[in-house]
């Protein structure tokens, strides 16, 4: 097994029995990757998607008169202006200005308006700018006004055909009523229900319902064409007093005869009895093809097609009419000798399309789309135009409805139509085939559609969600357009004259400011950043509303397995509605969530893994990561518990046709953090897994001995951490960056050499400290995936939020009554639990009606202690401790003209202008604030003079900017000699090189260059100095890039020098802004929240001396005290054993460390750990390392093995109980205390 750097210094035991063969997906690989393939960042050929698919849609617009129209060519995103740090800083939007490349064509107005015929007269090419779009940073979230903010994917209803009943509630009968739904991604909603008298009914967008074959007849069908669709016919030949009917037997099947039926003169089937699949066979082998009737049998059946008078050309009877006496007579006075009657087997369902069709007043197509446009426009007059055109749109035209290649797909699969693609609007077909199948439904032949499974509904990511706002604002730019296209020739117009960018604009604005789903990112540690932008809510636009969403929708559902996560989602009104991506989970290309499987074949599993979405996992039998498997991968056992069909069964191995990828697929980021969860109750659980996300970072981090694996890749996606690209060279390491030289390809223009700045003392969203601190040192090799720096609660690259405490289960005095907690006063001396907090503070000068506000250190009526820590122009000096109603920056402003006092009006006279009112606005420090002031930033306006402090802060950062660079070049210098060297190593020179003394020669001619003249020599005069040709041209290539790269580097901070003093842009009134950042340090505190990882939270309640917590037989005290009555309640049993594990691992961590101390060979002390580890993984990294790197190992183990616990497949009772016999302790866990 390979260790990186960062790994290898340490032995930790890992008690999971299987390894995942597929590693943990990038966490935030939802966000980004929906982002990126909404803009198509870096692609050359732009594929039908995001942004380019908008503007193909939108695009061409027409001009009303047709000689005008703006075609869409391309568009391009411009670099931001600010990078993500400046935005933060300056308050303003991480955008890309929008650039679209647009032609407008004029045609030949003498022309043909045809579109095929028409004759180009001129096309104008033109970038137009469409407005500021907001980039995602690295870390998956947008930089809007300054702060940093996460779009929350959305699960919806998918669109598609959805089927379901009412389970009996809405009729006072109790009888079931079904219905069917088509929902499009944009457009009208269509439903079609059945009533309890089982009339069948479509309602369009939830209006007035109107019977279905109003729908029909405006679809085109008339009655016959209506019967004809949904019903079979039967031919009847009349005779005088019996008839003919011509019936194949097997339609009989179910039905009770209502007279004899015989094959010549045989009775086969007796009046009244109920003919049954052995009538039927007896009557095909007779082969019975017609049965003679009584006239009586055709009463009350239905006639199919309008009967006509061949005379006259009356129509006797019209289609549907339901035969009766009177209809008989007539039939026989008109000597009609042969009818069409419908087919209707009551056994196998009704007449409803029939009967309905008998309520339906409506006789014509145009009356139909009279009847459904007075639903619609209930009021407005009714053309027939007018009609025409409500109708085509609703369900027919691309522009207003849209079922999408999501929605074409579900509804094909539910049809049964083999083809997933087709078009994106609904046809009479789909129509006709959604009723016939919920017809199917409503006689039993189907069954209805669950509308909680993840089959039905999908993830909107954010990539679609701007899509869907930058269709709303072209469509709102294209109406503008169409009008102004009239006028284009005449007023010779260009496209940016016709296009105005504000609509599009404002939308994607007004999404970013105000949208439910755009949320203010939560940013208390790593952990709760990776966990909101995998958040899934079911809230927000087109989704559900948390007062109306019921049980069935916020329950775990058996879809849910490996895709969402069944623990983690918030207490309160949004249980259930809002959800967290489960570990391997991600969406396909329709949306829809999918989940890693292992293929199994004859009851081998193989090593292929094929991702498995909700609707597929049906055909398959799944079973579980912890099936017992040989070491060839065949199942073991004659029967496994498995998933199929959403049901839990014991099958065969050779049934079984995937199996799960790991044990922790089931759970969330967070929940799979949690050590021994299969041993909490799910509530805690729940608890455990929200209340880690508020945990504040520490000052002193400290890794959990007891994790779960998960912790290390947490930090890495976090984006907390800064990671080496590629293996290389550290070249330059301080406290604010570090310059990295890679090897290979990567950055090949700057030779591979990057200069990382780190983040220090950032506030974030939630006021808890940012900060990154370097892991490595100058020299120091790194392999790709190694941490160059760790950020806020990690440490060694691994998520590191809380303490490892020696806990006592046991009542003291009270004090831990009700989940109250007893803390050692160590916890405080040592700041153990002490976090650094940033408060921002801003002070605007305006220029106001009485005049202008002024920033300065002269206040009136102010004492000269209050002024201390201010310099000369009135601002807070960095560094400066500040309490509750200091002085941070000093303000004044201009009071109002008030009626003078002779004196006063003397003073004026005196001192003119100077003696002027102004009145003390200074910023001070609010109450409950009390801390180190850590920074201070001055914002003047571009043309304004800039006061001592700006002019201070200018020079400090051009200063910076100079070390920077000199930096930056020295470490470029030194990876060009590596590389010259591997290319020079060995070669003879043509000609000797001189130094700068006289006479001093620093190589010599026809012989090989030496590595440490190398070094002194100035790269400049290496060029066309060697034998060989290539190695010349080489030299001369590496050079030509190192010239390019220092002209690179010198533009890049001659940008930011130019930042730094120029200006910047103020809000309208604004002279000057200064922002004072005020670091807090707070110790931990009696009324404290405290929590552990199984949701066992409480408030301190005492903090109690050292000398006074109980303690060990040796002295040693206990760090804090828990109620036992707060474990067999709760059912959170994990803790318990994450306790004993803990304190097993703390003491054997402490014996081989003092083995070492005590001098023991190291021999003994290799074997030693092999046995308390027993692994063979352990065996193997305590044989390669050396001796030095094996005695640093061990060291690392003074505070305590670390050992890693994997989620439902952790450390057996056995193991935990064997560790601690191993250490020393009982096995039961328990020891004696002696009260302090």
């Amino acid at each position: 097994m390979a260790y990186s750097f960062t790994e290898k210094k340490r032995i930790r035991n890992n008690f999971g029995s299987r390894e995942s063969i597929l590693t943990e997906p990038d966490l935030l690989a939802i966000q980004i990757d929906s982002f990126n393939g909404f803009i198509q960042a870096g692609e050359k050929t732009k594929k039908d998607v995001g942004l380019h698919a908008v503007f193909q849609s939108v695009f061409p617009i027409t001009a009303v008169n047709g000689y005008a129209e703006i075609e869409y060519v391309d568009y391009e995103l411009q670099e931001p202006k600010f990078n993500v740090k400046e935005c933060k800083l300056r308050g303003v939007t991480f955008a890309s200005t929008l650039r679209v490349k647009l032609n407008l064509v004029l045609f030949d107005k003498n022309g043909s308006t045809l579109k095929k015929k028409r004759r180009v007269k001129q096309i104008i090419e033109e970038d137009v700018y469409l407005g500021q779009l907001p980039l995602m940073t690295d870390t998956g979230t947008f930089v809007i006004n300054g702060t940093e903010r996460v779009v929350v994917s959305q699960l919806h209803r998918s669109p598609g055909v959805i089927f379901e009943h009412d389970k009996g509630k809405t009729h006072s009968s109790g009888k079931i009523l079904f219905s069917s739904r088509v929902i499009p991604y944009r457009g009208s909603w269509l439903d079609f229900e059945f009533d309890h008298h089982e009339h069948l009914y479509a309602r369009i967008d939830r209006r007035r319902k109107l019977p279905v074959t109003t729908l029909l007849r405006a679809m085109g069908l008339g009655a016959d064409a209506i019967l004809d669709t949904f019903f079979e016919k039967i031919n009847v030949k009349l005779k005088a007093k019996s008839c003919d009917v011509g019936l194949l037997p097997a339609k009989l099947r179910g039905v009770i005869a209502e007279f004899d039926i015989k094959s010549g003169k045989d009775i086969i089937v007796e009046k009244g009895r109920r003919i049954t699949a052995k009538h039927t066979k007896m009557l095909e082998e007779a082969g019975v093809k017609s049965i003679n009737a009584p006239l009586e049998y055709l009463l009350d059946k239905v006639i199919s097609q309008d009967l006509i008078d061949k005379e006259t050309g009356e129509i006797l009877f019209a289609a549907n009419t339901v035969i009766s006496e009177e209809v008989l007579e007539a039939l026989s006075a008109n000597k009609v000798k042969k009818i069409e009657i419908l087919y209707i087997n009551e056994s196998k369902g009704g007449a409803y399309i029939s009967d309905t069709l008998r309520l339906d007043d409506t006789q014509t197509e145009l009356e139909a789309r009279m009847s459904i446009y007075h639903v619609m426009r209930p009021g407005e007059p009714a053309t027939a135009d007018a009609v025409n055109l409500l109708f085509n749109n609703l369900f027919f035209k691309n522009d207003r409805y849209d079922l999408s290649k999501v929605g074409r797909m579900k509804l094909n699969r539910r049809l049964g139509i083999k083809s997933e693609t087709g078009e994106h609007v609904l046809t009479n077909d789909d129509i006709i085939s959604v009723l016939k199948l919920l017809i199917d439904i409503k006689n039993g032949n189907d069954s209805v559609d669950d509308v909680d499974t993840l089959a039905n509904r999908r993830v909107r990511a954010i990539g679609e969600m701007i899509e869907n706002q930058f269709r709303i604002g072209l469509v709102r730019v294209e109406k503008a357009v169409k009008e102004g296209l009239n006028l284009a020739e005449t007023d010779e117009l260009t496209p940016q004259d016709l296009i105005n960018s504000k609509p599009v604009s404002a939308a994607v604005r007004e999404f970013f400011g105000s949208s439910q789903l755009s949320q203010f990112m939560d940013q208390v540690n790593p952990l709760s950043g990776v966990t909101h932008k995998r958040r899934i809510s079911a809230l927000g636009p087109g989704g559900l509303t948390r007062e109306r969403a019921g049980f069935e929708v916020r329950d775990v559902h058996p879809s849910h397995y490996g895709r969402l996560c069944p623990i983690e989602t918030p207490e309160g009104p949004n249980i259930g509605l809002i959800n967290t991506l489960a570990v391997y989970a991600k969406t396909n290309d329709y949306g829809f969530l999918e989940t890693p499987y292992q293929l199994v074949k004859k009851g081998k599993v193989t090593d292929e893994v094929i991702y498995v979405s909700a609707i597929d996992e049906l055909e398959h039998t799944i079973a579980q990561a912890n099936a017992a498997v040989d070491s060839k991968g065949q199942l073991m056992d004659d029967l496994i518990p498995c998933r199929r069909k959403n049901e839990f069964v014991l099958v065969g191995s050779e049934d079984v046709t995937l199996i799960d990828i790991d044990s922790k697929q089931i759970s969330s980021v967070a929940a799979s953090l949690i050590p021994f969860l299969e041993h909490d109750d799910a509530n805690r659980a729940l608890m455990g897994s929200n209340m880690q996300r508020q945990a504040v970072p520490l000052l002193k981090t400290e890794l959990p001995l007891i994790g779960t694996g998960m912790e290390a890749v947490v930090a890495r996606d976090s984006g907390s951490c800064l990671i080496a690209e590629a293996d290389g060279l550290v070249r330059y390491v301080d406290a604010e960056r570090i310059v990295v030289s890679y090897e290979g390809d990567i950055y090949p223009e700057s030779l591979g050499t990057v200069s990382y700045d780190l983040q220090k003392y950032h506030k974030s969203n939630q006021n808890s400290c940012f900060t990154q601190k370097p892991r490595v040192k100058v020299g120091q090799k790194v392999a790709r995936g190694d941490i160059l720096a760790d950020g806020p609660a990690i440490l060694n690259g691994e998520l590191a939020l809380g303490k490892n405490l020696l806990v006592a289960f046991m009542p003291w005095c009270g004090f831990n009554y009700e989940d109250s907690i007893l803390i050692s006063e160590r916890m405080v001396k040592e700041d153990v639990y002490t976090s650094v907090h940033i408060e921002e503070f801003e002070v605007v000068a305006r220029d106001t009606k009485l005049g202008p506000e002024e920033i300065t250190r002269d206040i009136p009526n102010v004492s000269e202690d209050m002024l201390k820590n201010l310099d000369e122009s009135g601002i807070i000096r960095i560094g400066a401790k500040v309490k509750p109603d200091d002085i941070l920056v000093g303000k004044i402003t201009p009071k109002g003209e008030t009626q003078l006092t002779p004196e006063e009006r003397l003073l004026r006279a005196i001192f003119g202008d100077k003696a002027r009112d102004v009145k003390n606005t200074s910023l001070k420090v609010p109450p409950g604030i009390e801390g180190t002031v850590i920074n201070v930033k001055v914002f003047n306006r571009r043309s304004g003079a800039k006061d001592e402090r700006t002019k201070q802060i200018e020079d400090f950062e051009l200063q910076k900017l100079d070390r920077k660079e000199a930096q930056h070049v020295k470490a470029l210098t030194a990876q060009l000699r590596d590389r010259l060297w591997k290319v020079v190593s060995g070669k003879r020179l043509a000609t000797s090189i001189l130094g700068r003394k006289k006479g001093e020669v620093l190589a010599e001619a026809n012989k090989p260059l030496k590595r440490e003249y190398l070094d002194k020599i100035p790269v400049k005069k290496l060029n066309n100095v060697f034998v060989n040709k290539e190695v010349n041209e080489d030299i001369s290539e590496l050079l030509a890039n190192y010239e390019n790269q220092l002209r690179f580097i010198k533009n890049i901070y001659d940008q930011k020098r130019d930042k730094v003093t120029e200006g910047d842009d103020l809000p309208p009134g604004v002279i000057k802004m200064v922002k004072v950042y005020i670091a807090v340090k707070r110790k931990l505190n009696v009324g404290d929240k405290m929590a552990g990882r199984h949701g066992n939270k409480g408030v301190v309640s005492c903090i109690l001396p050292e000398e006074d917590m109980p303690f060990f037989a040796d002295g040693t005290p206990v760090d804090i005290v828990l109620n036992p009555l707060g474990v067999p309640s709760r059912m959170n049993i994990g803790q318990i054993m994450e306790t004993h594990l803990g304190w097993a691992a703390r003491e054997l961590g402490k014996q081989i460390a003092s083995m070492l101390e005590s001098g023991v060979d190291i021999q003994m002390l290799r074997k030693e750990v092999k046995e308390i580890f027993d692994t063979r993984e352990i065996d193997e990294l305590v044989d390669s390392l050396d001796d030095e790197e094996f005695v640093q190992a061990v060291r690392e183990l003074k505070n305590g093995i670390i050992v890693k616990t994997p989620v439902f497949d952790g450390a057996k009772e056995e193991e935990i109980w064997r560790w601690l016999k191993r250490a020393g302790l009982r096995d039961d866990g328990k020891a004696i205390l002696y009260d302090g």
